[in-house]
């Protein structure tokens, strides 16, 4: 089985839905080519697994470097459904 394929102990690599406020562009998705993209009301929700939390941040810094709104991080359980939080 090729090294890629997996995550360390044999595990899947986290996955996340990163909501960010207003609508991304084609040319700003390169900067996340690992993660899809959709539309959620006037948000844009990128989804996808990461690597590890590394990773997680390396997303965090393009947004920011982007301009973009970082509205909220969810991870999503081994289904691929986010687990739910509710803010406050």
């Amino acid at each position: 089985m090729p090294a890629n394929d997996r995550a360390i102990g044999d595990q899947e690599p986290p996955g996340y839905e990163i909501r960010v406020r207003g609508p991304i562009g084609p040319t700003m998705m390169q900067a996340f080519p690992t993660l899809t993209v959709s539309r959620s009301g006037e948000d844009t929700l990128l989804s996808g697994s990461l690597a590890d939390q590394s990773a997680l941040y390396g997303v965090i810094h393009e947004l920011e470097a982007l301009g973009l709104e970082l509205l909220e991080i969810r991870p999503r359980a081994a289904g691929g459904a986010a687990r739910g939080y509710s803010p406050s």
